[in-house]
């Protein structure tokens, strides 16, 4: 039989342990996320993108990924949000599903999940996943990453 390399060993065991980790979705950290994602689409449902942008890093390095491909920083985001969300009719009704939180270490976390918005039948409904990474900031959980499809 063949031993296997230690370096692989090094290289493997944290992979398998962060893998096979079962996500506690009910931890405090994620109730804190979800709670903010609630606040996020309370805004949005109200016709609020400011408020909805306050979970965003107010930052250049902001990453936001969508339909129209990558876009970096907090202010391109939320022009981007404003230029096609112009009316609350166009903002329709958002809901997040989350599906999972996995935390990374005490710091991040991965939350992805699906989104929905229901509009008047002339608009069209749409929907789609999302994959955010949350970072807890001085200010709070921010999320410094947002890949929505």
């Amino acid at each position: 039989m063949k031993k296997i390399p230690q370096n692989l060993v090094t290289l493997i065991i944290p992979i398998l342990i962060w893998s096979c980790k079962e996500v506690n979705t009910n931890s405090n950290t994620c109730f804190e996320i979800y709670n903010l994602m609630q606040i996020q689409e309370d805004s949005w449902n109200n016709g609020n993108i400011d408020g909805f942008m306050k979970s965003y890093w107010q930052s250049d390095s902001l990453i936001f990924i969508g339909k129209s491909g990558i876009n970096y920083g907090w202010d391109k985001t939320i022009t981007n949000y404003k230029k096609t969300y112009r009316t609350k009719q166009e903002m329709g009704t958002l809901k997040f599903e989350n599906i999972i939180c996995k935390p990374l270490n005490d710091s991040s976390h991965m939350v992805t999940g699906k989104w929905s918005l229901k509009r008047h039948d002339s608009i069209g409904n749409i929907s789609g996943y999302y994959t955010l990474f949350w970072i807890k900031k001085i200010n709070g959980w921010k999320i410094i990453y947002d890949h929505s499809s």
